[in-house]
């Protein structure tokens, strides 16, 4: 899997029902590229499949934490996409101050928590990172 196929999957977490056409402009692509990709990512079992995601199922996640992330040199765009490609990710956003991004993750448990929190720990430019679980959330 390469990073265009990251940012495919990126697209299609966001909106499964994405036309090729759609899909195809906003990775500056052919179509028949789009369509012959995610034919390959669905035959090697990387895509197992489509599904409806409601909005109670997105604040339905046992463990929710942000992550602060250092990142070294300009890497931030290219960390970003492979943020937006992992299935706990729910938001990466860029910022200033001490820390160069904030990724937002949610996860059934503590364990399955840990475990993205290393891979990302492991990624080529994180320099340091803090996380910090989220206890309660209140809206207006």
């Amino acid at each position: 899997m390469d990073d265009l196929d990251r940012q495919l999957i990126a697209l299609l977490r966001k909106n499964a029902r994405a036309s090729l056409s759609h899909l195809a402009a906003m990775l500056g692509i052919a179509r028949a590229t789009v369509r012959a990709r995610m034919a390959r990512l669905e035959a090697s079992g990387d895509v197992l499949g489509y599904q409806v995601v409601l909005k109670g199922d997105v604040s339905a996640n046992a463990v929710r934490g942000l992550m602060m992330l250092g990142v070294e040199g300009r890497g931030a765009e290219r960390i970003t996409r492979q943020l937006t490609g992992l299935r706990e990710v729910r938001a990466v956003h860029s910022t200033n101050g001490r820390w160069d991004l904030i990724v937002e993750i949610g996860t059934d448990s503590l364990e399955a928590l840990d475990k993205v929190l290393a891979l990302i720990r492991k990624l080529d430019g994180v320099s340091t990172s803090e996380t910090s679980l989220l206890l309660a959330t209140r809206t207006s």
